[in-house]
């Protein structure tokens, strides 16, 4: 039997040890430490921001981080379905691990939707067909229509694609097998690139995908037809930011032959209508958005001259803030607010995307949170949020284990969050 990561139980919180303070109010200030030691987690109000990102104004602390399981290997993507199952994935960068694909269930990660797809191995790639099985599966994502869509970029450790691999595949989660498979060719999914993360229209009908790779871009398709084209290619909304430096511990965060972190376009959302498209790349600290009437007539604009058709499309950009580099973007359901992951601090931070141009602020901060990377959310409103060491992993530190032990985290946001947010999606209120 395949050996598959496993959940684990929580452990005993960290004991943070907290200075004492040097005047008035020290048995209630030393109460809140000790409360915050405890729990393991720093909720810090006003904490200082990512490079680039606008300066913080003070919060009051509205979650409490909890554990949900922890992995033996490297997990990136994660995504909850309407009854409240949980699916997770594994990408294979720095291992040939054994499940890429996989839901939690009855304390362990179960391969899915079985063992057979996730069979395919670096090792066996010339006697495995890359068309119907998982390569090295970088997104998991429930779609409106209640079923589950995994992203296939089909480029173990970032690096060349497997011939036919790249896919965009929909599990039926009533039958827990494949319904459909949307295939991308080259002129979708070029050599260097790197099919990142996914968000789909509120009527099912369009698919929205970031290309964190060589070349960043974004990526429509057209669901019904299967039709899929590149738009922003090579546009400085969708590249590496030069001006910008991605950190760990106060340090440029680079691999033993001194590059640095390159992600391009990366974290992506959509608002709860479907009528703007939010993205950035990690390596940046600039989030845009997009009007998605822009690219509605993805046919037509697919039929364009590629610079024509771009011109077109970024000339509809709009700058909505910065926030630092990040990783993670979710819109939330509930409140119509834009949490954002920032690995450089080990935190979570909200946007009110109703002020353009305001400030983030620091929903939870804690050393745990190490590359907080890709967030779901419940049909409760609690949020998910995997936590991939990137900073740990071999890429970073040669003598790293092959396999990255990482976590699943929960939360959810207090009510104080709320204030002042956009419109919630209709099925939320």
């Amino acid at each position: 039997m395949s050996r598959v990561p496993m959940m684990q139980r929580q452990p005993t919180p960290p004991t943070i040890q907290a200075p004492m303070p040097r005047r008035g109010g020290q048995s209630r200030q030393r109460s809140r430490m000790l409360a915050a030691a405890l729990l393991g987690t720093i909720l810090v109000p006003g904490a200082a921001l990512a490079q680039g990102a606008a300066s913080m104004p003070a919060a009051a602390p509205s979650a409490t981080l909890t554990k949900v399981a922890s992995f033996d290997h490297q997990v990136t993507g994660v995504t909850v379905a309407k009854d409240g199952r949980i699916f997770v994935n594994f990408p294979r960068w720095t291992e040939d691990t054994e499940v890429s694909v996989g839901e939690l269930k009855d304390g362990k990660v179960v391969p899915f939707p079985d063992a057979a797809w996730n069979s395919w191995r670096n090792a066996r790639k010339d006697e495995v067909t890359a068309k119907d099985h998982w390569i090295c599966v970088q997104s998991v994502v429930a779609g409106p229509n209640g079923n589950l869509w995994v992203l296939d970029p089909a480029a173990p450790a970032m690096a060349a694609l497997v011939p036919g691999g790249p896919k965009l595949v929909e599990i039926d989660l009533t039958t827990n097998q494949p319904a459909r498979t949307i295939a991308f060719d080259e002129s979708v999914a070029p050599q260097g690139s790197y099919l990142n993360d996914v968000r789909f229209s509120p009527d099912g009908k369009t698919a929205y995908l970031t290309d964190s790779g060589a070349k960043g871009a974004l990526v429509v398709v057209d669901l019904d037809s299967g039709r899929a084209h590149r738009v922003l290619d090579g546009d400085p909304s969708t590249q590496p930011d030069k001006s910008v430096t991605v950190t760990y511990d106060g340090k440029p965060l680079r691999r033993p032959d001194g590059r640095g972190v390159e992600f391009a376009a990366d974290g992506i959302a959509l608002s709860p209508d479907g009528k703007t498209l939010y993205w950035q790349a990690i390596k940046g600290k600039t989030l845009y958005s997009l009007p998605t009437e822009t690219l509605a007539g993805g046919i037509t604009t697919a039929l364009m001259p590629t610079t024509l058709a771009d011109k077109s499309v970024a000339g509809r950009i709009e700058t909505v803030g910065e926030n630092g580099p990040a990783d993670g973007l979710i819109i939330s359901r509930k409140d119509g607010r834009m949490y954002v992951t920032s690995p450089q601090d080990d935190s979570i931070k909200v946007r009110d995307l109703s002020n353009k141009g305001g400030a983030l602020r620091t929903v939870v901060q804690d050393k745990r949170l190490r590359w907080p990377d890709t967030f779901a959310e419940g049909p409760d409103g609690t949020l998910y949020v995997t936590t991939s060491h990137i900073q740990d992993s071999a890429f970073y530190k040669p003598d790293a284990p092959a396999a990255l032990p990482t976590e699943l985290w929960s939360f959810k946001p207090g009510t104080a969050d709320a204030t002042g947010s956009t419109e919630p999606s209709p099925a939320a209120r």
